[in-house]
């Protein structure tokens, strides 16, 4: 790399969450991440500007994974780049891409199933047909390891991270430490207070790579995911608070594990109680919160350790 290059976060809002994306201010400029159908022209076009930079420069489009919330603005954003953007995804999450059906099929599938909701299909398939600006096929699929140009020497490469979803994908900056996680690092959960990833196992490995392989010496994450005493963490972590973020990361999936193992091997008894069948788990670890609310992260993370059991039968 011949010179530093900055990171501008773009942040738009969104119920009860912030979307974070991010501005890669190469001579080919990336943007990370999109946020949803409104978010390149209200969030992302204002805070360029404001910069003196222009969203149909962009060159590339890196997504970090295939969610609703992360998708949503692609094809909007490469619109407005003139369809010269290239945009990036791990092969794993591309469905996500290319189809809104696909969001529909990965909630019935997981969290669905226990929601006990007659209408969540249809309210599903409101969401995506309301936030993702369109289907598209991506212009590279990854598949880790890839290493990108944005011109001038400076290059980006994309490492899997699977388990909050089977494509999740890290880029790291090269030669700044800089590493956009996306979805990948949850902490203690965002505005749901629970971390939500589909395959366990594969989680806690990201994250222990992440910490002893990546070490990021800037951490910047998808959301404000908190704590354990609640508090969010801002949209840029600098080396200390980004290891405290994969250690306390790596805490909490080991009290969801403890905690989902025991009531698995003790059976799943449907109940009335709004976390059946896994309400063990919520009362063991002292969770109060609503499981019904998305992405239901409770849900989905209890149906991944449940889903592992099964394979491993």
């Amino acid at each position: 790399m011949t010179h530093a290059v900055d990171v501008h976060p773009l942040v738009s809002p969104w119920g009860r969450f912030g979307l974070y994306s991010f501005f890669i201010d190469a001579p080919e400029p990336a943007i990370v991440d999109t946020g949803i159908v409104s978010s390149p022209a209200e969030g992302m076009a204002p805070a360029l500007a404001a910069i003196g930079r222009r969203i149909k420069d962009v060159r590339w489009i890196l997504l970090t994974h295939g969610h609703i919330d992360h998708v949503g603005g692609a094809h909007a954003l490469w619109e407005m780049t003139g369809r010269r953007a290239q945009v990036v995804i791990h092969a794993a999450d591309a469905p996500m891409l290319r189809s809104r059906r696909a969001h529909v099929e990965e909630y019935l599938d997981g969290r669905g199933r226990y929601l006990a909701d007659p209408e969540g299909e249809a309210k599903v398939t409101a969401a995506a047909n309301a936030v993702i600006s369109g289907e598209m096929e991506p212009s590279l699929l990854l598949e880790g390891g890839e290493s990108i140009s944005l011109g001038g020497g400076v290059t980006v490469t994309a490492h899997a991270v699977p388990g909050h979803t089977p494509g999740s994908v890290a880029y790291v900056l090269d030669g700044q430490g800089d590493v956009f996680t996306g979805d990948a690092v949850q902490v203690h959960g965002a505005a749901n207070g629970f971390p939500g990833y589909t395959d366990p196992a594969a989680y806690r490995r990201s994250l222990e790579y992440l910490r002893d392989e990546i070490r990021p010496r800037r951490l910047y994450l998808g959301h404000p995911y908190r704590r354990a005493d609640g508090t969010p963490y801002g949209v840029e972590l600098d080396e200390t608070e980004a290891r405290e973020a994969l250690e306390q990361s790596l805490a909490a999936e080991g009290r969801v594990t403890d905690a989902a193992c025991r009531c698995l091997e003790a059976g799943l008894p449907e109940d009335d109680s709004p976390y059946s069948p896994f309400a063990p788990v919520a009362e063991e670890l002292g969770y109060t919160g609503d499981p019904t609310l998305e992405p239901s992260p409770f849900f989905t993370s209890l149906h991944g350790y449940r889903t592992q059991r099964e394979q491993r039968a």
